[in-house]
């Protein structure tokens, strides 16, 4: 082929490529937002007008969605158009709001017309229903008049109790006592094994272990701890970094935190059961004991015993 041939070749064929992009390229047109993604961007932005326009245009299109009456409703709100914002939230609670929502906004409605004992009856019935965010109550503008009365001092203390159920619930500070930074030893020879960090986490509802063993085995794991209301126990959920993973439940007895596996089926054949307590001791110390059975709980053997001493 002469160079002139392959240089027109060249050219009709960048130009064929050049066309075919063009073609594609008009072919595929912007993807629009949807309603939804505008009015939520619109929403997110303050931008009422907008948003209450995207709003009122979704609910036409969809009513049974309450997400959708919800924010109408706010918007409204904002824009001082409250009849027709409580209309909104009536939509709303017919189409499955929660009811803590929907008493919330009234509550806000209510006070900023105004309207006191309207406003703390809406706001007692939201926190009833589990609003949390005392916060948020203490910001909000439309809560201003509220402020002054008794009542909403103690629905203050009631929503904080509603964002951390477990500090108030007994049971659930059982297992207070292990949380803090331990060094830890074994009980008998007070060697060195390891280290943990233990804390109360998810609203007070975790007891949450953070377990590094000493040396250069790289061995860590955690165990997350909770009281399980439905079946009144305490379980235990341990996991490792060599994939391993153990569930315990039980209950404090006589002081010390009794927990209990099922029977784990073992890799060589046969069923281990494993029993683990926690001993609450005097100086700030705690016992963790853990003893395994082969023999449906006959007999048991120490797998270890570690005590938690406090570091510095």
């Amino acid at each position: 082929m002469l160079v002139s041939d392959a240089g027109r070749l060249y050219s009709a064929s960048f130009a064929l490529w050049v066309i075919s992009i063009g073609s594609a390229a008009a072919v595929v047109a912007p993807i629009e937002q949807s309603p939804g993604l505008r009015a939520d961007a619109a929403y997110q932005a303050r931008d009422w007008p907008a948003a209450a326009k995207l709003y009122q245009e979704m609910v036409r299109s969809a009513p049974d969605s309450y997400l959708s009456w919800m924010r109408l409703a706010v918007c409204l709100h904002k824009l001082g158009r409250n009849d027709p914002a409580l209309r909104a939230l009536d939509k709303a609670r017919a189409a499955g709001a929660p009811a803590s929502s929907v008493e919330y906004e009234m509550a806000r409605i209510k006070g900023s017309l105004g309207d006191t004992a309207a406003a703390l009856s809406s706001l007692e019935k939201s926190v009833q229903q589990g609003r949390g965010r005392p916060d948020l109550m203490l910001a909000e503008v439309d809560f201003e008049p509220l402020r002054s009365a008794p009542q909403f001092a103690a629905l203050l203390e009631d929503a904080r109790r509603n964002d951390a159920p477990c500090e108030s619930r007994p049971e659930s500070r059982q297992f207070d006592f292990w949380v803090g930074d331990w060094s830890v030893t074994t009980t008998r020879e007070q060697t060195p094994v390891g280290r943990s960090h233990i804390e109360k986490t998810l609203g007070g509802c975790v007891v949450w272990e953070n377990w590094t063993s000493l040396g250069d085995s790289g061995y860590t794991g955690k165990s997350y701890n909770t009281y399980n209301t439905e079946q009144q126990r305490w379980e235990q959920f341990w996991v490792d970094n060599q994939g391993g993973m153990i569930h315990f439940r039980g209950s404090l007895a006589a002081g010390v935190m009794d927990l209990r596996t099922e029977a784990i089926p073992q890799a060589g054949g046969g069923l281990l059961l494993r029993h683990l307590r926690f001993f609450n001791l005097p100086a700030g110390q705690v016992r963790q004991l853990s003893e395994g059975s082969t023999d449906n709980g006959r007999t048991w053997s120490v797998e270890y015993d570690f005590t938690y001493s406090r570091a510095p």
